[in-house]
């Protein structure tokens, strides 16, 4: 089937498609997935583009070895794969804890050109910085619907938790984010927007 033809496909008739032998619905899926996929776990794992992508690697991995056993109508493709991802970072979060400080790479500086582009930047790397402070399954819950823009349903099945308890923990994570946030309102060029 050709690439085009798979763009309006659900996400989970292309594994079906590739269970079946299709590669076109492969490669639509992992065209489809990926990028979601690995800015999620580059946003769970503080930005270390590396390991997010050591992580999205696995996942899909684990998504094509599931393929065959797929149960439609169980679980949505996405949902089953922000699971893999939010447990594989857990993981890898768990690992680092016993790291040495010292070998944790200093994150890289992008130099935009323009003004605006600075701001955005300095914006970007506030909420990366607050979200890191965080606990973790407040960081995932507020990253997955706020970033990635999932229901609080599907997060609570990504997370193995109740739909009152994903809001809370995203209520408590946005409490936590504007205080963290908050003085700083003006070095981050705030103070002239409503």
């Amino acid at each position: 089937m050709a690439l085009d033809a798979l763009s309006d496909v659900s996400d989970e008739a292309l594994l079906v498609l590739y269970a079946n032998g299709d590669p076109a619905a492969a490669r639509a899926l992992t065209l489809r997935m990926t990028p979601r996929v690995l800015a999620f776990a580059a946003r769970i794992l503080g930005g270390d583009r590396a390991e997010a992508e050591d992580v999205a690697q696995e996942a899909m991995l684990r998504l094509w070895r599931v393929a065959p056993d797929w149960r439609q109508g169980e679980a949505k493709v996405t949902t089953w794969l922000y699971r893999v991802v939010s447990n594989l970072c857990t993981d890898r979060l768990r690992r680092r804890r016993h790291a040495d400080i010292d070998s944790v790479p200093e994150p890289e500086d992008g130099a935009p050109a323009a003004l605006a582009r600075l701001i955005e930047a300095d914006r970007a790397q506030a909420l990366e910085t607050a979200l890191q402070a965080l606990p973790e399954r407040q960081r995932q819950a507020v990253v997955l619907r706020h970033l990635e823009g999932l229901a609080n349903p599907d997060i609570a099945e990504i997370m193995d938790i109740g739909v009152e308890a994903v809001e809370s923990l995203v209520a408590r994570g946005k409490r936590a984010l504007t205080a963290v946030l908050a003085g700083r309102r003006d070095e981050l060029g705030y103070e002239d927007e409503i």
